[in-house]
């Protein structure tokens, strides 16, 4: 089979020693008494021997110090992954933490509005007089995904501009004023216009928070760092299907379940005030100082001169502006066509489908509630994020990409033949529900977080904004399409015959991401683009 487009150049590998300072003893030695007993020579030898062995085991490329060196407090922050080598976890994402944790509450908003409105639409629409139509009903969801698809092609310009911190606080006035629009909507047309509001927001965001932590993240934690993507959804969707439960009783309880949906946008909003600015824009307008700082501040003083750098020649070989045309021609349009592919296939491997379908399933073997059965989902989702924000940095984006696929395709298949082939009824019902789980639980392994993670690695600093807005436009338009044809497709086909496409589109996805996604695990962002880039000089590379 032919080989992937996209290839490496070879890139030299840095490594860098670890260093272990000896202290100075704060405590003056008193000056030795006369008549006090000396060591003896055997004695002096062995602590001159003990000495060169700890020094060697801190530094086994220089030879040992006889001076101790200097304390200096600012090294501390350069210590954090010494102390996995003393068998402990590796600390260098802390600083970090709470920028990334932060800007991630916006996908816990993402996932809040995905939930909202799964109990209670018939609520709304006995309220607001469209009760019975479900054309209406649909539409009332689906305007939520028209305006999350402009929102995705407006991000990389409000991106440029304003930088992932703005945009973000910028960001949070439709998401507020959208659910305030929803929560006092007394007529259907207030009602979608505050839906579209809040898709607007969440199209950029959906952009935008992964760009700012691939950016922010130092490179060794940058792929479990971006999983609180999905995390942040996966507890989204679980918060409104629990706070969804007094809508059974309460038919107006679904104007409370949007007020509080402002909550996290004010969180964000004053949060954010306290975040840095991604050390890649500001390099990018010029900000350099700003940009030293922050990489100090995040990744280490021993960080900054190689980072800046690095990120100081892309820049230079790229330019400060880029056109939307850039992103259809060489190298750029191999990115981009990546990124298109991997939501596509994304779509079309059918979790949308599934998480819609689930309720039935669950329903088969006695569990009436659909709250409670798409609880038992997002618990399940949330577990397979939690696997692979441990796995992201240990096993590659690449192999949890492949692993995950062919786990969506073989749940899928073993659906198929619970449906087709039944043994008994109890048995099917059974299969079905395991089949579920546990392609809900694959996806969200690899499928769901690598391709949001993987898309701005593979992206040049200049097109990252756009080449992210057209890859989750994408991902919008499959998404609504599905929606928009499955129960129709089931009606006319059956659920066996629909299933086994997607599995069929699972292991189509598999082979696509085997042949076609490289490796970004433990590369920074600027040796990846000049891997890819052959526009870079020889000597950059």
């Amino acid at each position: 089979m032919q080989s992937p487009t996209i290839l490496y150049h070879s890139y030299p590998q840095i490594s860098t020693s670890s260093f272990r300072f000896r202290r100075p003893s704060p405590f003056p030695r008193s000056p030795r008494k006369r008549g006090a007993c000396k060591p003896s020579l055997g004695r002096v030898v062995s602590l001159a021997l003990k000495d060169l062995r700890v020094a060697a085991v801190g530094n086994k490329s220089s030879p040992p110090s006889l001076d101790p060196e200097p304390q200096d407090p600012d090294l501390d922050e350069d210590r954090y992954d010494n102390k996995k080598e003393e068998g402990g976890v590796g600390l260098g994402w802390l600083p970090v933490f709470p920028h990334v944790l932060t800007a991630s509450m916006a996908n816990f908003l993402f996932g809040y509005h995905i939930g909202v409105m799964n109990g209670p639409i018939e609520a709304v629409a006995g309220e607001l007089g469209f009760e019975g139509n479900s054309f209406l009903e649909g539409l009332v969801v689906s305007i939520f995904i028209v305006g999350a698809f402009f929102g995705s092609l407006g991000s990389a310009s409000l991106i440029d501009k304003f930088g992932c911190q703005r945009t973000l606080q910028i960001d949070t006035i439709p998401l507020v004023l959208g659910a305030l629009l929803s929560a006092q909507a007394h007529s259907l047309d207030e009602m979608l216009w505050g839906r579209f509001l809040v898709g607007l927001g969440i199209g950029v965001n959906t952009v935008l928070v992964p760009l700012y932590i691939s950016e922010v993240s130092p490179t060794k934690y940058r792929g479990s760092l971006g999983t609180l993507c999905q995390i942040g959804t996966c507890l989204g969707i679980i918060a409104s299907l629990s706070l969804g439960i007094p809508s059974d009783s309460d038919p107006h309880w679904w104007r409370t379940m949007l007020l509080i949906a402002c909550v996290p946008g004010v969180i964000i909003m004053f949060g954010m005030q306290f975040a840095v600015e991604s050390p890649r824009w500001l390099c990018k307008v010029g900000r350099f100082d700003d940009a030293r700082r922050t990489i100090e501040r995040l990744w280490g003083r021993s960080e900054v001169e190689k980072s800046i750098e690095e990120i100081e020649s892309v820049v230079k070989n790229d330019g400060t502006k880029t056109s939307w045309s850039e992103i259809f021609v060489e190298p750029h349009n191999r990115v981009a066509f990546l990124g298109g592919s991997l939501f596509f296939l994304q779509q079309f491997a059918g979790i949308n489908g599934v998480l819609y379908f689930s309720s039935l399933t669950f329903q088969d073997v006695g569990i009436t509630s659909g709250a409670l059965a798409s609880l038992f989902v997002g618990i399940t989702n949330l577990g397979g994020a939690l696997v692979a924000s441990y796995l992201m940095d240990k096993q590659g984006r690449k192999r949890l990409l492949i692993g995950s696929y062919l786990g969506m395709a073989c749940s899928m298949f073993l659906i198929v033949s619970a449906i087709s082939f039944p043994l008994d009824e109890g048995s099917s019902h059974s299969l079905s529900i395991i089949g579920t789980l546990t392609y809900i639980f694959t996806f969200a392994i690899g499928a769901g977080p690598v391709t949001g993670i993987i898309i701005p690695e593979l992206s040049s600093a200049l097109t990252r904004p756009k080449i992210m807005g057209f890859s989750f436009a994408v991902h919008w338009i499959c998404n609504f399409l599905v929606g928009l044809f499955f129960l129709e497709l089931v009606d006319k086909f059956g659920v066996g015959a629909v299933y086994a496409t997607f599995g069929g589109f699972s292991l189509s996805s598999a082979v696509f991401a085997m042949y076609f996604i490289v490796e970004t695990k433990g590369r920074s962002l600027e040796e990846i683009e000049m891997s890819l880039n052959s526009s870079f000089p020889t000597d950059s590379k």
